[in-house]
């Protein structure tokens, strides 16, 4: 299908599928899941006008709800899940950004992302468009290119030699309107602690990785508000630290063979004292330190939403580059490193540390942008979270972190409208997130029918990139 015919499916669909502001919309019957506490009410009618819930209450003994009615019988109702790690314009990735991960995200239940780097100028009009309901995709909290040192291998980055590089990104974002600033892995000392004061001047969150250079309880002192892919931990909990943040070669097999409980122990302590939130991105780090062992031709169902350039050249020559860099540490070496991986957040979680699922689609092999989130809620529970706990790092717990617990992460009136109805109880089982029968997205409501043909469409686009 041509370009053009393809835009224009996806603009009629839209227009088919998305009531005015004013329509109200009815949910009777439902199950309305409590993330808050895990219990389910059953039998609800959920009302929702424009984009509030303005009504929840027992279906029995209530009149007729005016509007557009949907018998949710059997089903249950949830608040719409977050992915908190993106890259929605992201390098070779970048030209599938408005067309197919953004609705494809939207598609799999995902109503809000916290975009961790991506081209700027395509962000920013990104969740412009979305809030202003002319493109489908979530809503975006959004950092615009990620900090990276001056040999970043990322175009989505801005490059940074020195603490003046630092501070002008810092100021040139906050002018053009993100949400927060990410850092990454290159950033040089000076300059890390140079963003991070300019930040806190200017009222930007700072969340990202803990650079190389920088100890983790240095970034927690200047108040990095998230660690991601649980970087800096391994490194404190080794008594090589020093040589780490020297420029010591890390990798699975040496954190594993340094590992001293004790450090971890003072590490995770520190992490639960100043509440540092953890977005572990599970589901990445198994395909980063087991890439040579995925078989990910043989995912049917997620290759069919995967850009053709993604697995016929992107994701090959992803796969062969990374396994050369670990040919020098066995696969069951790094196999116990991922188990050691999910220990780590397990013995996070019981610290108290929160918490919040990301997957850094679509910046890796196999990461279909939306499918990726429901397979990150089933490593946390691999990990040990219950599903109620692993369905909270997608609905409450970003909702406690921008803390906007008055609009988000419940199903209560006076909260916005998004919404996932599933078929069967996610608290039962953690798969079952995956079986959607409708997405409320500020207040738009997507059905099963509207969902199977903005997935049919979706899969036209993914033939074309």
């Amino acid at each position: 299908m041509k370009l053009h015919h393809i835009k224009c499916l996806l603009v009629g669909l839209l227009g088919g599928v998305a009531p005015a502001r004013a329509q109200q919309l009815s949910f009777v019957h439902a199950n309305v899941v409590d993330v808050a506490t895990g219990t389910i009410r059953p039998d609800q009618t959920v009302v929702v006008q424009g984009a509030r819930i303005v009504r929840v209450g027992p279906s029995a003994g209530q009149s007729p709800p005016a509007g557009r009615v949907v018998d949710a019988t059997g089903q249950y109702l949830l608040p719409g899940l977050w992915d908190m790690h993106t890259h929605v314009y992201f390098d070779g990735t970048a030209n599938a950004g408005t067309r197919l991960i953004l609705p494809l995200l939207l598609a799999n239940g995902i109503t809000g992302i916290r975009d961790m780097g991506s081209q700027l100028d395509s962000i920013l009009a990104a969740r412009a468009a979305v809030a202003a309901h002319r493109w489908l995709g979530p809503r975006l909290v959004v950092s615009g290119p990620m900090l990276d040192g001056a040999k970043s291998p990322y175009k989505a980055a801005i490059a940074i030699a020195t603490p003046d590089d630092g501070r002008r990104a810092v100021d040139m974002l906050k002018a053009r309107g993100v949400d927060f600033i990410k850092v990454q892995s290159y950033v040089p000392r000076a300059a890390y602690f140079a963003i991070a004061a300019e930040a806190k001047r200017l009222g930007l969150s700072l969340e990202g990785h803990v650079p190389d250079a920088v100890r983790a309880t240095e970034a927690v002192a200047a108040g990095q508000r998230t660690f991601e892919h649980l970087i800096g931990i391994f490194e404190a909990s080794s008594p090589d630290e020093d040589k780490y943040v020297s420029g010591s070669i890390k990798s699975p097999g040496r954190f594993l063979a340094t590992y001293e409980p004790a450090r971890e122990a003072r590490i995770v302590k520190q992490l639960a004292a100043a509440h540092v939130w953890q977005c572990p991105t599970l589901f990445w780090e198994r395909g980063q330190w087991l890439v040579d062992a995925i078989d990910w031709r043989a995912d049917s169902a997620g290759l069919a939403y995967a850009g053709r350039s993604w697995v016929a050249q992107r994701w090959p020559k992803a796969q062969l580059g990374i396994a050369k860099t670990m040919d020098y540490e066995p696969l069951a070496e790094r196999e116990k490193f991922v188990a050691h991986e999910l220990a780590i957040v397990r013995r996070l979680h019981a610290a108290g540390v929160p918490f919040l699922a990301g997957t850094d689609a679509p910046a890796g092999v196999d990461l279909i942008p939306g499918l990726s989130l429901h397979q990150e809620l089933q490593r946390f529970v691999e990990a040990g979270f219950t599903p109620l706990q692993a369905l909270q790092t997608a609905t409450l717990n970003p909702a406690k972190f921008y803390k906007r617990t008055q609009d988000l992460g419940t199903v209560q009136p006076g909260r916005l409208a998004d919404l996932l109805l599933l078929q069967a109880n996610p608290l039962t089982n953690i798969a079952n997130t995956r079986r959607i029968t409708g997405v409320v997205a500020d207040g738009r409501y997507f059905s099963r029918p509207a969902l199977d043909s903005l997935r049919a469409s979706l899969r036209q686009v993914a033939a074309s990139q």
